[in-house]
């Protein structure tokens, strides 16, 4: 498709911010969890860091790709645009599929409390990527190994994607719905049981201990829906815009203006990417105290020269504890402990009553 020179101005911006600020801030992510031990072993941070290793290949693999094909106007052959277009695949495919994990993680840990360890061990966690990366890397590289148009972008094929078949684009667009229906889904769930929480909470506790305690649950119950409704707004809002193109591309012969327009939504899907280390990773507690502790391990062989014997990490707090991943260590506390499960609340505060 052919941009105007304001349109490539725009579009270039954007991938030249975006492109090495999703590099730099994934790769960031995957240094910490590689770096400490205690978080390679827990399954929510290596969901976390199959997230940032797709972020990392979609700020390559879809900058160098879209600037080549859009802005310096590359002619590549068949082979080597579907190839570059597959990488492409495979990192955004990878990533939503990240997502999916983390979010069934989190729907594990608040509706099977008890049982979670059992449930999600590290091996368990391990052929779940497995087999994600695996489903990706085979339906994203299917045009390259026969699924194709011929025509370049003539009917059947895409008026999107040169060489790209309609059939494959409606499997692979409906394929990636399906993905962020269970994302909403499972995270609608979660908001669910807190809200069912703090209805038993209300209706169990007298007059005095709801004046005392439930207004700070409430606040912590208002949180997860804004931490929760904050992360399916971005999603949806940088993924739907380019899937109804392409769902629109698939029904209906697209115009220049719309093919113009459907480059800037993709570029929303690198936004995403972006932005996710900061809404899954950073936001952890225990990710940002490994952060700190490795910058004091490289201060103390010499890579930089201030002390950071300040830097002395803290215990996680409720508010943290509410959107992190749940350790093992968190899941063994004693009960006199603040629980970190809305469940293990709801189950502490049955057996309160009963004594």
């Amino acid at each position: 498709m052919v941009l105007i020179k304001a349109e490539k101005t725009a579009i270039g911006s954007i991938c030249f911010l975006a492109g090495p600020i999703t590099l730099l801030e994934n790769a960031l992510v995957l240094a910490v969890i590689a770096a400490t031990a205690t978080l390679r072993q827990r399954p929510s941070y290596l969901f976390i860091g199959s997230l940032a290793l797709a972020d990392v290949f979609a700020s390559c693999f879809f900058t160098t790709s879209f600037l080549d094909f859009h802005l310096f106007r590359r002619s590549d052959g068949p082979t080597a645009y579907l190839f570059k277009l597959g990488g492409v695949t495979m990192a955004f495919t990878s990533s939503v599929g990240s997502l999916l994990l983390t979010a069934l993680d989190r729907y594990l840990c608040i509706y099977q409390a008890s049982s979670y360890k059992l449930l999600l061990t590290r091996r368990r966690a391990l052929l779940s990527l497995l087999s994600l990366w695996s489903a990706t890397i085979f339906i994203s590289f299917l045009p390259l190994m026969g699924w194709r148009c011929p025509t370049g972008l003539n009917p059947p094929c895409s008026r999107l994607f040169p060489y790209i078949n309609q059939g494959y684009l409606a499997c692979w667009t409906s394929f990636t719905l399906v993905l962020l229906a269970l994302i909403l889904g499972a995270y609608t769930l979660i908001l669910w049981k807190a809200h069912r929480h703090e209805s038993s909470m209300t209706s169990l506790q007298g007059a005095a201990a709801a004046a005392g305690t439930g207004h700070a649950r409430m606040r912590m119950d208002i949180r997860l829906a804004r931490t929760f409704g904050l992360i399916l707004l971005i999603l949806v809002g940088c993924w739907l815009p380019a899937l109804s193109f392409m769902i629109a591309d698939v029904t209906v012969i697209l115009t220049h203006t719309q093919q113009r327009a459907f480059a800037f939504c993709s570029t929303l899907c690198l936004v995403n990417s972006a932005v996710n280390p900061l809404l899954y990773a950073l936001r952890c507690r225990e990710l940002r105290v490994a952060l700190l502790q490795l910058l004091q391990r490289l201060c103390k062989i010499g890579w930089c020269k201030t002390s950071t014997e300040d830097l002395t990490p803290g215990l996680p707090t409720a508010e943290d504890n509410n959107f992190a991943a749940i350790t093992e260590e968190e899941m063994s506390r004693p009960r006199s402990t603040q629980l970190n499960s809305v469940s293990e609340m709801v189950n502490n505060q049955y057996l309160n009553i009963r004594k």
